[in-house]
């Protein structure tokens, strides 16, 4: 369920050799081959030689993210010796460093390893480590809290303990503990996205993410009640077929100056969404369970930045509901009026994620006043079809919030692609009956649904990430092998850092 694993700091001389050794020693290397001095020295005069042979025979090249096992060499204090290969020089220079330490973390699972942060012409900095040391407690994540019975190789397996060896390791410490927060931050999303919808419902949702008041974020949550008398006409009709009563959860961390514009992170939290009275086919509706993802990405978020103790003022808003098909439920041809005042023509109650966002960006607009918005939800399949499972799609009516989110994006690897919003896709969901209709029809849907967004933003600056793509059932990767990837969270925690977080 945690990360299962404690990252420790050392200096490079803790490689040295010593009479036998438990655990392993981890050395890297490019694809000629070379070791480090401080390998070099781990390893003895022979250990060149060593490797060299060893490669030979296992056919080990030093591609970029391989790697080769064989016992220890005699006088070296460890059992194993792990050699993780790091290609070219090309492939050196753009080191992707979570990657990098979730597939090292994958090659020593369960076991004690020393891992010497050092290669020939590497100057390895701490914030480097740090990043390696995130990646490697996001690989080892895994969700089983809801197995009784498990495999005897997992009941048997210990915790992995590594201790990262590099020059800078004072400094490293401290980028590690950044780190932990920010992979806790992720963690948070990811349980909350792997949760079955039987436990996770709209009031024990809200509950959890009041939990961050433990590292000072100021809560509020919004009952039916008070939304009745907001008037979140939108919100509220699409929780009225639910047995389970929505919330609405507002999350300010006070960082930054005080009084000055928050930037506002604003995510959909679906718990289950079945379709409504337009239910979904019975084929894969088990997944509507992660409709929630850009909430969970929201509360990750604000976790992390809490935990770092950010310097920046930030408003994270969350609309949790059930979508679910009773009598009581809304109807395709209902019409709704938003906080805003706008009307609404409901088409399909399975385009319902945009009526949430809806209110809540209303509610956000008037009592926030932010000099942002960004809002996360796993929102169409038509984003799935365009862009796969491997990228986010943006939507925006800000060039520079854009490229700021492109630039997080990029950096972190949770990657994003801007799609066009036109008038044409505006009017598309213009209404004979309402103000607006809830969804434009099949043609450019994931589009069409971020113009109804748009229309409630006002004048702020403002991203749509439609994440349905990533932030569940998305392709395995070196630092993500769970069903909920907590996608989102390091893309908002980049963002705040790099373009709104006080110098």
């Amino acid at each position: 369920m945690a990360d299962g694993i404690e990252i420790g700091f050392g200096p490079l001389g803790q490689s040295g050799q010593g009479p036998g050794g438990s655990g392993d020693l981890v050395v890297f290397v490019g694809d000629d081959l070379t070791l480090s001095a401080a390998a070099r020295d781990a390893l003895g005069a022979a250990g060149s030689d060593l490797v060299a042979r060893a490669a030979a025979s296992e056919k080990f090249k030093g591609r970029s993210l391989s790697a080769l096992s064989l016992p220890a060499p005699s006088g070296v204090s460890a059992e194993r010796l792990v050699v993780v290969g790091l290609g070219s020089d090309k492939d050196r220079a753009k080191t992707d460093w979570p990657v990098l330490g979730g597939f090292t973390a994958s090659k020593v699972s369960g076991r004690t390893a020393r891992i010497v942060l050092d290669w020939p012409g590497a100057s390895v900095t701490a914030a480097q480590a740090g990043e390696f040391a995130l990646g490697a407690r996001l690989r080892t994540y895994t969700f089983d809290r809801y197995k009784t019975k498990k495999k005897p190789e997992a009941e048997e397996k210990a915790a992995t303990a590594l201790t990262l060896l590099l020059a800078d390791h004072g400094a490293a410490a401290r980028e590690g503990d950044t780190a932990q927060s920010l992979a806790d931050g992720v963690i948070l999303a990811r349980n909350l996205v792997n949760e079955p919808p039987n436990v996770l419902f709209p009031e024990e949702f809200a509950r959890r993410a009041a939990e961050l008041a433990k590292l000072g974020v100021e809560i509020e949550v919004i009952e039916p009640a008070r939304m009745r008398e907001l008037g979140m006409g939108a919100l509220l009709a699409v929780a009225q077929g639910s047995a389970r009563e929505p919330r609405i959860v507002i999350m300010r961390w006070n960082g930054g100056t005080a009084g000055e514009a928050p930037v506002a992170f604003i995510g959909k939290g679906v718990i289950f969404d079945s379709g409504g009275v337009s239910i979904k086919p019975g084929g894969g509706m088990e997944d509507m369970k992660g409709d929630m993802g850009g909430a969970a990405a929201v509360v990750g978020a604000l976790h992390a930045l809490a935990a770092r103790k950010a310097r920046c003022n930030v408003v994270g808003a969350i609309g949790i509901v059930e979508n679910m098909p009773d009598g009581g439920a809304y109807r395709p041809s209902d019409i709704l009026t938003s906080m805003s005042g706008q009307t609404i023509e409901v088409i399909n109650t399975d385009a319902e994620g945009r009526l949430v966002l809806a209110d809540v960006i209303t509610h956000v607009v008037r009592s926030a006043k932010p000099k942002a918005i960004v809002d996360l939800a796993t929102l169409t399949g038509a984003i799935i079809v365009a862009l796969g499972q491997d990228i986010a799609g943006m939507f925006s009516n800000d060039d520079a919030l854009a490229g700021n989110i492109h630039a997080a994006g990029e950096a972190t690897g949770e990657k994003v692609w801007r799609m066009p919003l036109i008038p044409a896709y505006d009017k598309a969901i213009d209404s004979k009956f309402a103000d607006m209709k809830n969804t434009g029809g099949r043609h450019g849907g994931a589009a069409t649904a971020a113009s109804f967004i748009k229309r409630y933003v006002e004048e702020v600056p403002w991203a749509h990430l439609d994440i349905a793509g990533v932030a569940m059932s998305s392709n395995a990767s070196e630092i993500n092998r769970s069903w909920g990837a907590g996608w989102g969270v390091r893309l908002l925690d980049r963002l705040v850092r790099d373009h709104y977080e006080a110098r």
